[in-house]
């Protein structure tokens, strides 16, 4: 059932009304956009928006993994291998946080939890939209500077794993419990030196 909800049909009008939509979100929030709002800025009745997603959350997902994949695609094309390695994993570090950090970014998260049971896919989908292509590049970074001989790892998945979480340490537990909504640079520096001084001692050469 979750699997047929997640279905999302395209048309001619899809993707505008998926620009119009993340306008809307972009400016409003989730709670805060209207399903009026959304179809007058898409320029589209609202039978047309609601042929393309029957429920809010389904085009908020659709919006969020746009906009991930965006920003993944980006940061990969912007990412240059050539650099040295403490460099590179500070740009994966920056840009990852910054998206996990952002607005969206958030509400992305919280709207996943919020949802996990009526709508499993959703988080699945989210990540693979995102997440998982920055974490297969990351893997090959590490394999490339494995063969440099830059690091030595045995499980390159599992590296890249913790690579990301040593990044969200005290900020992310701080941010989901709502004891701090927004980051100084100088806080954001602080965690990602870490990050990269703890994952070079265990797996630099």
């Amino acid at each position: 059932m979750a699997t047929d909800m997640m279905a999302v049909r395209k048309g001619r009008k899809f993707d505008q009304v998926l620009e119009g939509a993340r306008e809307v979100f972009l400016r409003d929030g989730f709670e805060g956009a209207s399903v009026d709002e959304i179809a007058r800025t898409s320029a589209v009745s609202k039978a047309t928006l609601y042929s393309y997603f029957p429920d809010k959350r389904l085009l908020f997902m659709e919006v969020a993994k746009a906009q991930c994949q965006r920003q993944a695609e980006e940061a990969l094309d912007t990412l240059d291998p050539s650099k040295p390695l403490e460099e590179t994993l500070r740009y994966v570090a920056t840009s990852f946080l910054g998206f996990i950090f952002s607005d969206m970014g958030q509400r992305i998260f919280r709207i996943c939890v919020a949802e996990a049971d009526r709508f499993p896919d959703l988080g699945r989908e989210f990540y693979k939209s995102g997440p998982m292509t920055m974490r297969s590049a990351l893997v090959s970074y590490l394999r490339a500077a494995q063969d440099r001989n830059e690091v030595e790892i045995d499980d390159l998945n599992l590296a890249a794993d913790q690579f990301a979480e040593l990044c969200k340490a005290d900020l992310w537990p701080k941010l989901i419990f709502g004891l701090q909504t927004r980051f100084t640079d100088a806080e954001v520096t602080r965690v990602v030196d870490g990050a990269i001084k703890t994952f070079m001692a265990r797996y630099g050469r």
